[in-house]
């Protein structure tokens, strides 16, 4: 899969070819009939290229989040731990579960009854102070 900097660079490649083709073909020097075929060909093999590029910049920007309201799984909230590990509290089926999520591993940390988020509160209350719960919720957990 190629980076955004080697798109970029690809893109702007093809670019100055279509504009080097255009401005030689505009002073009058064509030595090809078909130098007028192949200028239309690349400004349209370019648009197309545009066209992908947006939609798929479209997708990924508004694509996966609009389709989760009808989802049996819901993500509550979250702290990164690290670099690639996070703490995420789901809700499904009427409880949270608080999971510890790697790259190699999903393991269920804690379950809870699900609790109501006050309407005037942007975050819910688990990420305010979340080692803090983290930590009383292990050790009710221990204490049983």
């Amino acid at each position: 899969m190629l980076t955004i900097l080697t798109r970029y660079r690809l893109f702007g490649a093809c670019l100055l070819a279509v504009f080097c083709v255009t401005a030689h073909s505009a002073t009058g020097q064509v030595a090809n009939p078909n130098t007028g075929n192949l200028t239309q060909a690349l400004l349209g093999l370019l648009a197309v290229l545009g066209l992908m590029a947006a939609a798929a910049w479209l997708l990924k920007r508004f694509g996966g989040r609009q389709f989760t309201g009808n989802a049996a799984v819901k993500i509550v909230g979250g702290i990164s731990v690290g670099t690639r590990e996070r703490i995420l509290v789901v809700e499904t089926a009427g409880q949270w579960i608080v999971v510890g999520v790697t790259p190699g591993r999903i393991n269920a940390l804690a379950t809870m009854p699900r609790q109501e988020i006050p309407l005037d509160q942007k975050s819910p209350p688990i990420t305010k102070n979340f080692s803090e719960w983290l930590k009383q919720t292990i050790e009710k957990r221990n204490a049983k």
